[in-house]
């Protein structure tokens, strides 16, 4: 993140020293002499709920705008405090604004993302690194009570099991994590590097309950109880020797060869890993997942496998493909017909992977963006179950030649992607809506903040000057045009409608994925305080696609919103009426020293009525920041 901070932020009062820095060991303070760890994240028309951590004692600061500088800070530390306790038997919440609809689903709303970021020697992990947190809401709608019963519980990794001890309830890290420095641990010579913590994602799909990570196999969770069953092999052990095979004389095939032994047998990392974002195609009733090799990360080339599976979790299309560039992968896209990978762009940092080995600066220091293209590379890659469709109508395209958007944008995540239309000829108009920033923002070491050194985050990083916020996350729209003879004919990337405000976690209703959609939700942030102009987000925004107006509702002061979540209602994917897609929504919101499982209306959002309700977390369980979640409607028998 080269942009140069907006504010410069006072030094913070040092927090009291504990042994085991604790949310749920910390006694409540008077609010006159507390910063509470307010969190919060937000979804049009969801049900989601939100940790809030508890507070910490901040000496009274003589001036209204030096009070504002010195609770920013804090508030953002409060984003990511540890959370080490975790529920034996489901917690029924208290309903404090409001109530749950009558016809609001019954159904699970998951959240993973990391709970424990501090161990008891020293060592503080960036947020990618923190052990995974596996949150479960509950929502009882068949009883006249209509109750949110809570459950939280670690995943039971290979790395948490070792950093762990139960029995004394401490933590060592011995895994450095590819983003973190440890300083309580062993530096150089440390090979435990990539920790598997299951923290980025969760999905329910053929009776399994996953959770995924960026850089191995998923774990598989028991729903009732949120019980590690153990490693789930998603990707049936493919080593890519087939495809070695095919690319025999490749020079970079022979580089490949050298560092496998190295990566697999040296820092085991599994010769494939699953990335964490997958894919719902709700007319065909598939998930959908990509690999890639882990070697990959150091070579000027990429695999990408493909798996599509059935409601029942059986594989029934998989496709390979090798593009020639170095790529950093997060998330990507999917249509009737293709699969859409952005390229995000990525160099060796040789002064950076020094830094790395020497275990002085984090693993990830070895790589950097690499903005030496004004353009946005964009691969169209053809699904298999569409070949036969395709037969006959124009030449076929050679996929490994990208689509050159006319900006540079590092994409970030996915909301939706689409085909509006397609002639008797075969030409393809794509539409992508999606989270982007700048190369010149993006920086692999200090995402959130985090600062290795002094192991701290620090919000300057995630807030720039006024009038940069194009660097910043925000919502764009990608339009690709391909004739009939599959040539590319136009590429366009613009700021979604109206709205440019920082932005990020773009969702719809699900039961329109890969379809056209009307509607489109996000978390944002309205700017309205000078300290934390941009991020945490504290706001939900929904976008009318069809007429370019735009709402926002706001969780409220230092408070803060994360990825919105949308609930459908039971039969939606039967309409095919647009305005049918607007249905409850599943938010999780943060206040002051609470966490609240948040209900929105969002046909209300921008009026004053949008809540429909609020439940309470109790205050010994809030807990920190999650990334991603899913809703698992309860199915009828």
């Amino acid at each position: 993140m080269q942009a140069k901070p907006f504010t410069h932020f006072p030094p913070p009062p040092p927090p009291p020293s504990t042994t085991k820095p604790s949310l749920v060991h910390q006694a409540p303070l008077s609010p006159a002499t507390t910063v509470p760890r307010a969190i919060s994240i937000s979804t049009p028309d969801t049900r989601v709920a939100i940790p809030v951590p508890v507070p910490i004692p901040v000496p009274a600061p003589p001036t209204v705008e030096l009070d504002d500088s010195i609770t920013a800070f804090w508030d953002y530390q409060f984003l990511f405090v540890s959370q080490r306790q975790e529920t034996t038997q489901p917690v029924t919440l208290r309903t404090v604004e409001g109530a749950i609809p009558p016809d609001f689903p019954s159904g699970t709303y998951y959240l993973t993302g990391p709970g424990l970021f501090t161990d008891d020697h020293g060592s503080t992990v960036h947020p990618l690194d923190g052990h995974g947190y596996l949150r479960a809401f509950t929502i009882d709608n068949n009883n006249v009570g209509r109750k949110v019963k809570y459950m939280a519980k670690y995943i039971k990794t290979e790395a948490q099991l070792e950093e762990h001890d139960p029995d004394t309830d401490t933590w060592r890290f011995t895994h450095r994590g590819p983003f973190s420095v440890l300083k309580g641990g062993r530096k150089v010579g440390n090979t435990k590097v990539m920790k598997n913590v299951a923290n980025t994602s969760v999905v329910k799909w053929g009776q399994k309950l996953l959770c995924l990570w960026e850089g191995g196999d998923p774990y598989e969770i028991e729903s009732g109880t949120l019980d590690t069953v153990g490693r789930f092999d998603m990707i049936d052990g493919c080593d890519s020797r087939e495809d070695e095979r095919s690319h025999g004389g490749d020079a970079w095939e022979f580089a490949a060869g050298l560092l496998k032994p190295l990566l697999y047998g040296v820092f085991k990392m599994p010769p494939r890993r699953l990335l964490s974002h997958y894919k719902v195609d709700a007319s065909r009733n598939r998930l959908l997942t990509v690999s890639c090799n882990a070697e990959d990360m150091l070579l000027p080339r990429s695999n990408f496998t493909f798996y599509e599976y059935d409601s029942n979790f059986k594989l029934v299309e998989k496709q390979e493909f090798r593009i020639p560039d170095h790529l950093m992968i997060h998330d990507w896209a999917f249509t009737d017909t293709h699969y859409i990978i952005f390229a995000n762009r990525i160099k060796l940092d040789v002064i950076g992977s020094m830094g790395a080995v020497c275990g002085i600066s984090p693993m990830i220091s070895a790589l950097t963006v690499n903005p030496s293209k004004p353009t946005s590379p964009i691969y169209l890659l053809p699904r298999s179950s569409n070949k036969a469709e395709s037969k006959g109508k124009g030449r076929e395209r050679d996929w490994r030649v990208p689509i050159e958007a006319p900006s540079q944008m590092w994409l970030l995540h996915v909301g939706n992607a689409f085909e509006i239309s397609k002639t008797a000829e075969g030409s393809l108009d794509i539409q992508i809506q999606a989270a982007a920033c700048s190369y010149q923002w993006f920086n692999f070491r200090n995402l959130f903040g985090y600062n290795w050194q002094h192991q701290k985050l620090d919000p300057s990083i995630m807030n720039i000057k006024e009038g940069e916020n194009e660097l910043l996350p925000h919502l764009v729209q990608v339009s690709i045009k391909v004739d009939g003879d599959n040539k590319w004919e136009e590429c366009s990337v613009k700021s979604m409608k109206k709205w440019k405000k920082s932005s990020d976690f773009p969702v719809i209703n699900p039961a329109f994925s890969g379809k056209k959609n009307r509607y489109i939700y996000a978390a944002t942030s309205l700017g309205s305080r000078k300290a934390l102009p941009h991020f945490p987000f504290d706001s939900v925004v929904k976008i009318d696609l069809s007429n370019d107006s735009v709402q926002t509702w706001s969780v409220g002061s230092r408070r803060f919103v994360g990825e919105p979540i949308f609930v459908p209602k039971i039969g939606d994917h039967h309409h095919d009426d647009e305005d049918e897609e607007e249905e409850d929504v599943l938010q999780y919101a943060v206040s002051m020293q609470r966490c609240y499982l948040v209900i929105l209306n969002p046909k209300k959002i921008g009026t004053s009525n949008a809540l429909v309700a609020r439940m309470e977390i109790p205050r010994h369980l809030n807990f920190p920041l999650g990334f991603h979640g899913f809703w698992a409607a309860e199915k009828k028998i």
